[in-house]
Formats: structure tokens, sequence, C-alpha cells
């Protein structure tokens, strides 16, 4: 994951440095929004990998521990990034 995540977080960092230069060159404010809807969508898929992985990882090692405390701080966790009001919960599926 995190050799994926590097790389995404790469390609990001460079639309972000052409997001800058198209306001720097007093581009049409539609093409400015545009690139930051495309930045915004390019970190969310950042995101979702990211959840997956904790879901896969943290939380599965939580539940299988048997440790009803750890189990607790993991949803707690998920719940605190992906509350009830979020977009991403559609985005999101446990196990997708």
């Amino acid at each position: 994951m995190k050799t994926s995540v590097k790389k995404r977080l790469g390609r990001i960092e460079g639309q972000v440095r052409g997001l800058s230069q198209t306001v720097v060159e007093d581009r049409c404010c539609i093409d400015v929004v545009t690139q930051i809807s495309a930045v915004r969508a390019a970190l969310r898929r950042v995101e979702e990998e990211v959840l997956k992985d904790h879901v896969s990882h943290c939380v599965e090692h939580a539940s299988a521990s048997g440790d009803k405390v750890a189990q607790r701080r993991k949803i707690a966790e998920l719940k605190a990034v992906v509350g009830p009001n979020d977009d991403r919960r559609c985005a999101f599926r446990l196990g997708a």
C-alpha cells in the first residue's frame, strides 16, 4: 500500500503545482475549478486506499484478537473519520 499511496501522492503534488500555475496564469475560473475537482477526486482515492488498508489490517487484527477494548477503539477511530453525515460512507465499503 505504501508504494501505491506514495506514487498517487506524487501525482497529486504535480496536479497541485499545475493548479497553482493556472492561477498564476490567470486562467479561466472554470479551468481552476475543474483542476481543483480533479485533485479532490485523486485525494479521495488515496483516502479510500488507506482506509481499506486500515480495515484489512488494524481493524481485522483487533477483531480477531478478541480484545473488546481494542475492537471498540478501532470502531471509534473509523466513526471519527467516516462520520454518519459523510459522503464517503457510500464509496467506502468494508471488505470491498
